[in-house]
């Protein structure tokens, strides 16, 4: 039995639609639940007992981080111990490339956690930490086509959600070979945002452009938003860690786990423009 959460998301649905059905989907609204003949079945991570039940009976289990939250980590914390209530087989979760306790991302920190977290309960698990969507690139660039960060000339080894869900299904079939693996999940090659930037105008015909801001005015650009502090500085901690080089190395296991090599930025926009 494989369950797979957020399963109405971009990531977990398409997990979910490689898989096909037969399995279990955990979503937090079933009209939004991809239509695969599957068990839908619904559970917020804050949920103990929803969880619980939602898991029961899986020997693996795709958890997808939950959407950024001031107690993510918190919510994340009691998804982990409910499926170890449930009697989880498997967990393979999604984290983030350079997650570390001082990483320079701030969101980073809060996947290291849940990954000590999982560490603990004794579950045997994957985890997948993720670069930096290439899908969402074009995303990045405001209306008038600037994208602003204070990235500098740093490199992200973007990846494309399609690489990164095959290789979600890859290990989720035959998990116990990865048991207590870690796998970065990256594009094949580090890119500055002058580089991602000339690339979405060549292939859209958008023109799009990369301005390096100082922190300074990272901060000041992002105020109009009035987002609270914690999300800001992860706005913000985006680019700065592309600038201190936490997201340019280039890793292999899309490759090895899925048997092709990942989609360049290039590969990704042309096929879907």
């Amino acid at each position: 039995m494989i369950v797979v959460t957020g399963a109405s998301g971009r990531l977990g649905g398409r997990v979910a639609r490689l898989l096909g059905g037969g399995t279990r989907l955990v979503v937090r609204d079933t009209s939004r639940a991809p239509a695969l003949g599957s068990e839908v079945v619904t559970a917020s991570y804050s949920d103990f007992d929803a969880v619980r039940q939602a898991l029961a009976g899986a020997d693996v289990v795709f958890m997808v981080s939950g959407a950024e939250a001031p107690d993510r980590v918190a919510q994340h914390r009691n998804f982990v111990d409910a499926a170890v209530a449930a009697g989880v087989g498997h967990l393979v979760y999604t984290s983030f490339v350079g997650a570390a306790p001082d990483a320079v991302f701030t969101l980073g920190r809060d996947h290291w956690a849940t990954e000590e977290h999982i560490r603990a309960s004794g579950l045997p698990y994957t985890f997948l930490r993720d670069n930096i969507y290439a899908d969402f690139l074009p995303m990045m660039a405001g209306e008038d086509g600037v994208i602003r960060g204070p990235a500098g000339d740093g490199r992200a080894a973007l990846v494309a959600q399609d690489d990164i869900a095959a290789a979600a299904v890859a290990v989720l079939r035959s998990f116990p070979s990865h048991a207590g693996r870690t796998y970065d999940m990256t594009g094949p090659a580090a890119i500055t945002l002058t580089e991602a930037a000339a690339t979405v105008s060549e292939v859209t015909g958008r023109a799009v452009r990369f301005h390096d801001e100082t922190l300074d005015e990272a901060y000041a650009s992002r105020a109009v938003y009035g987002a609270p502090g914690w999300q800001v500085e992860a706005w913000v901690s985006t680019y700065t860690s592309i600038a201190s080089g936490e997201l340019a190395a280039v890793s292999d296991d899309v490759r090895l786990l899925t048997g092709h090599p990942p989609m360049s930025l290039r590969e990704l926009l042309t096929r879907n423009p």
